[in-house]
């Protein structure tokens, strides 16, 4: 990636990573079935690019998927930690 697309990809990313936490800290009917939901969905759009994103639109739409895989990996691996007997 040149500078400007990692920039880009790195803006995306810390963006959507805080908003996704942000909802979790504020939505209490947000669950990680939600968040994998809209994975799933976002998977799908990626796959669907036959009219063609270009460079920006592929940088876009990888950031916001890691962002959500992380995101959910996060979360259950907090939730694995809190099942664990001390």
């Amino acid at each position: 990636m040149t500078d400007w697309q990692t920039e880009k990809y790195r803006e995306v990313f810390d963006g959507q990573l805080q908003g996704l936490r942000r909802r979790r800290e504020i939505d209490p009917e947000f669950s990680i079935e939600d968040a994998e939901r809209q994975l799933t969905e976002l998977y799908r759009l990626d796959g669907n690019d036959w009219l063609g994103r270009g460079a920006l639109g592929d940088i876009i739409s990888q950031a916001i998927i890691a962002a959500f895989e992380l995101f959910i990996n996060e979360w259950k691996a907090e939730k694995n930690r809190e099942q664990l007997p001390e």
